[in-house]
This record gives structure tokens, C-alpha cells and sequence, in this order.
């Protein structure tokens, strides 16, 4: 089973991202996540365009993932969202990225565009572990990803 077939397994729970938003995981890998969301009339608002909750979904699923996914477990602990454009399109990517993680924190910002090239927001995740998670294939995690907490990529 590939990395992206077991992210999509592990992921699938998190029914409100997966069944009510359309969120899926599009590629996955240490610290980082891809992942799409069509634009449906269920996530528009009276503006016509689809609505910051819906964007903040597909970003917050993208974090989960990319935060989540082969290591400890983290959540959440706060989130900064820039709107900067209605997205045109028909579907939205969340790119998630590690900027940083140490033993208790990280740190991840994630751009959402469309498929047209419009930048719809960028935002950053802080996250807080609330358990360690032992990996079964003894790779890389944030207990060992460097003094500086920094991943090596």
C-alpha cells in the first residue's frame, strides 16, 4: 500500500472534511500534504463565491494531514487566515507545509488556490502534540527531525 493509499484510510474518518466538504488527499509526505476540494453550490455563499468556512475547511483537513500523518499527534492550537481573492474556479488545492516542528509546537502554512491560478487564502496552523505516535517504519518525526526542530528535506 502507497503512502497516499494509507493517508486516504487513516484520513477517511474525518467524515465532515471528507463527506460533507468533498475534501481529498491528493499527495502526502513528512510534513507536508496536497489536497482538493470541488466547488460545489453547497459551499457558496449569497455572494456567489464559495465561502471562508469552506476554504478554512480544506485548509484545516490539509494541516491535519500534512501535521498528522505518520507522526505524533498533534492538534490545532490556533490558525491565521488571509482571504485574498474569490477563487473562479471549480476546484480548490490546499498545499500544506511544514515551517517548523519541536517537541511540543509546530508550525504550518498553507496556500488554497483554484485550478485557474487564483490564490484564494494563505494560512498558518499552530499545532500542539497531544500524544507521541511510534512510527512502525522508525522514520522521521519531529523528535528527530534536527536541533532546530527543523525537518531535513
Amino acid at each position: 500500500m502507497t503512502d497516499l493509499e494509507r493517508a486516504r484510510k487513516v484520513f477517511m474518518d474525518t467524515t465532515f472534511a471528507t463527506e460533507q466538504a468533498g475534501c481529498v488527499i491528493e499527495a502526502v509526505a513528512d510534513g507536508y500534504a496536497l489536497c482538493s476540494m470541488p466547488v460545489e453550490p453547497r459551499h457558496m455563499n449569497s455572494l456567489g463565491v464559495p465561502m471562508g468556512g469552506a476554504i478554512f475547511t480544506l485548509a484545516d483537513f490539509a494541516f491535519g494531514v500534512a501535521s498528522n500523518f505518520d507522526r505524533d499527534v498533534f492538534v490545532s492550537s490556533a490558525a491565521d487566515v488571509h482571504f485574498m481573492a474569490a477563487p473562479k474556479g471549480s476546484r480548490l488545492t490546499a498545499e500544506a507545509k511544514q515551517i517548523r516542528c519541536g517537541r511540543r509546537t509546530c508550525l504550518f502554512g498553507v496556500t488554497v488556490t483554484d485550478e485557474l491560478g487564483t490564490q484564494a487564502a494563505y494560512l498558518t496552523f499552530s499545532g500542539m502534540k497531544i500524544r507521541e505516535r511510534k512510527r512502525p517504519d522508525g522514520g522521521m518525526d519531529c523528535q528527530t527531525a534536527g536541533k532546530d526542530g527543523i525537518l531535513k528535506t
